[in-house]
């Protein structure tokens, strides 16, 4: 056998983080590892995975090809280690959380030591999605439970879902802004004369969404929450922000809230797993969020 999980592995790294030193980070590894794994799975099936004629390699067809059906076998190896330790201890080997951007990762620290009070050997991990991504990762298999989903329930059936809470938006500008001396509340045409801030959807497999956005209107497309206020309050463009992100800004007059007349962003926002789970890693944190006081918690900041 030519191919080994621990290749397939970093190939996929490589591929999400778009160099061999930030996959290397993710890893823990150094990234002459890396390159020196990648470069013998090349020999061993003779063919080349990367195109190294441009400045950033990238992959070749049969690296895509090989990237595509590998993680198949990633998360197939992935599910297996996972069932043979629930058949013996019923815990999962790891549970892996799906967090929508608009929740903070930290908001979700104490219920983590609390669940690592029980010892269980499960292993965490929280990925952070955003949009149609957060719903993605549960569908794709990448997520065990996702928390702060919102839009449809993608077509197929098998997730349950409830509601997390609601989280609130503003719609806001930096001070030297032409939108922040307009009277309120500010009219479509003004904000369509506007580029507007957005964050890119995370989604790989299903439809991207878009939220608060006009059509036509000038975008500026950035990676995470904390780029998109950064450049809000540089003045690059206008758009909503989850409240506990805007709020200290607004206070210190780094940034304006607007009245619009535009509907804002549904700030329902929900969790959600596969229903045929049973893992007792999966049910414990499904528990903890049936109280109120939990789910409170983590959209508070």
């Amino acid at each position: 056998m030519k191919l080994s999980l621990d290749a397939l592995q970093a190939l996929d790294a490589i591929e999400r983080k778009g160099s061999f030193a930030a996959a290397a980070a993710e890893l823990h590894r150094v990234p002459s590892a890396l390159t020196y794994t990648m470069q013998k799975l090349e020999q061993d099936l003779g063919v080349a995975l990367f195109d190294r004629s441009r400045r950033r390699a990238r992959l070749t067809p049969a690296g895509e090809e090989l990237m595509r059906e590998g993680r198949q076998l990633l998360r197939a190896a992935d599910e297996l280690e996972c069932r043979v330790k629930r058949v013996a201890t019923g815990w999962e080997t790891e549970l892996r959380i799906a967090l929508d951007i608009m929740i903070p990762a930290p908001q979700l620290f104490a219920l983590i030591a609390d669940f690592y009070a029980e010892e269980s050997g499960t292993r965490i991990r929280v990925s952070h999605e955003v949009l149609a991504g957060t719903w993605d990762a549960l569908v794709s298999g990448r997520a065990d439970l996702a928390l702060g989903v919102s839009g449809e329930v993608p077509a197929g059936g098998g997730y349950a879902i409830r509601m997390l809470g609601y989280k609130d938006f503003v719609f806001a500008v930096a001070p030297a802004h032409p939108l922040a001396k307009l009277p309120d509340p500010l009219q479509h045409e003004q904000i369509l004369a506007h580029r507007a801030v957005a964050i890119g959807d995370s989604s790989r497999s299903l439809a991207p969404r878009s939220v608060g956005l006009l059509t036509g209107q000038d975008v500026l497309t950035l990676p995470d929450l904390q780029s998109k206020v950064a450049a809000q309050v540089a003045g690059l463009g206008c758009g909503y922000l989850p409240a506990h992100a805007a709020a200290p800004l607004i206070k210190a007059k780094r940034l304006v809230a607007k009245e619009v007349e535009e509907i804002k962003p549904a700030g329902n926002l929900y969790y959600a797993w596969r229903a045929r789970e049973k893992g007792k890693a999966l049910r414990w944190f499904l528990k903890r969020l049936d109280d109120q006081d939990v789910r409170a918690s983590l959209l508070r900041y």
